[in-house]
């Protein structure tokens, strides 16, 4: 799936930053979850999408979706995994638009299971498309923001980023890799007229709950529906288009680090301040796992 021109080339002589009418915005992980929720809303506030994705249907389907709906959007299929083919895809875009308003480095897995008992694939996997997928695509996107003096990039992390996260190791990781690769450079991209922030949310309710494509729990009697139930015991899942708005109107506000839901800015604050509660409290989490969900003392089978 290759680009092709929406005929929107800039040729006004002041060029900044656009919230959201013609902004150029790029997404990957664009077929599902986050992405594509991000693009379906921003498309229907005049954003010109380039979506990537692993998932050639799913970004097909996208895409026609977005289309028939009167938005703009093309798709190009990425493994965000391969760097010269992340830089390829900036590039592409960059060629074609002349011009990046928002990045959004989307991509991502997860994985359940205890630290002990998981394989090198899965941590390979992990932080192969969580960590270096993010920095193949911010960093060739980064340098045409700093030359063009405007831009935005929206890392997706995690709360898990942020806190302890029992039954999560590769994705705790990843996140926390992601939020400290956004602290750095916001503080470095500001002077250059860019921004960068982090998507920190809990729970939201988009497939990467269940495992997605590519993730999953190591369990083999973990069902999806036993996962939504472990989620929930955790706190209440966050609506994916609760979740949009509330991210769309922090973005706008050029916040650094975007908790949501707001219950869980709290939670941050707390575990910030006060270490020993937050371990407690993931020590209380973990322990009363084991008692609701004997599938997961039975280990991988």
């Amino acid at each position: 799936m290759s680009l092709r021109s929406h005929e929107s080339h800039d040729t006004s002589p002041r060029r900044s930053l656009r919230a959201w009418k013609d902004a150029v915005v790029v997404i990957t992980g664009g077929a599902s979850g986050f992405g594509r929720a991000f693009a379906e809303t921003l498309a229907k506030r005049g954003a010109n999408l380039i979506l990537a994705d692993v998932q050639k249907d799913a970004l097909t389907e996208t895409v026609d979706t977005i289309e028939k709906a009167g938005g703009k959007a093309r798709g190009v299929v990425l493994d965000v995994r391969k760097k010269d083919d992340c830089a390829d895809f900036i590039e592409n875009a960059w060629a074609l638009e002349k011009r990046l308003d928002y990045v959004f480095a989307n991509a991502g897995i997860g994985v359940f299971g205890e630290t002990h008992l998981l394989e090198d694939k899965e941590w390979d996997d992990v932080i192969d498309i969580n960590v270096w997928g993010v920095v193949h695509t911010v960093r060739p996107a980064y340098r045409k923001m700093v030359a063009q003096g405007f831009g935005h990039i929206v890392n997706t992390g995690s709360l898990a980023g942020l806190v302890h996260a029992p039954f999560l190791a590769p994705y705790a990781l990843s996140k926390h890799a992601v939020v400290g690769l956004t602290k750095t450079m916001r503080i470095e991209a500001a002077r250059k007229g860019v921004r960068v922030s982090a998507l920190c949310p809990g729970a939201v309710r988009t497939p990467i709950l269940t495992g997605g494509k590519m993730g999953g729990s190591i369990y083999p009697a973990m069902t999806n529906e036993r996962a939504l139930q472990w989620w929930s015991r955790i706190g209440k899942i966050m609506e994916l288009d609760d979740f949009i708005r509330e991210s769309i109107k922090a973005i706008e506000k050029n916040e650094g680090i975007i908790v949501l839901p707001n219950r869980n800015k709290a939670i941050h604050k707390i575990v910030d301040l006060f270490p020993s509660f937050g371990e407690k409290a993931a020590a209380k989490m973990y322990a009363s796992t084991f008692r609701n969900f004997p599938e997961i003392a039975k280990g991988r089978g």
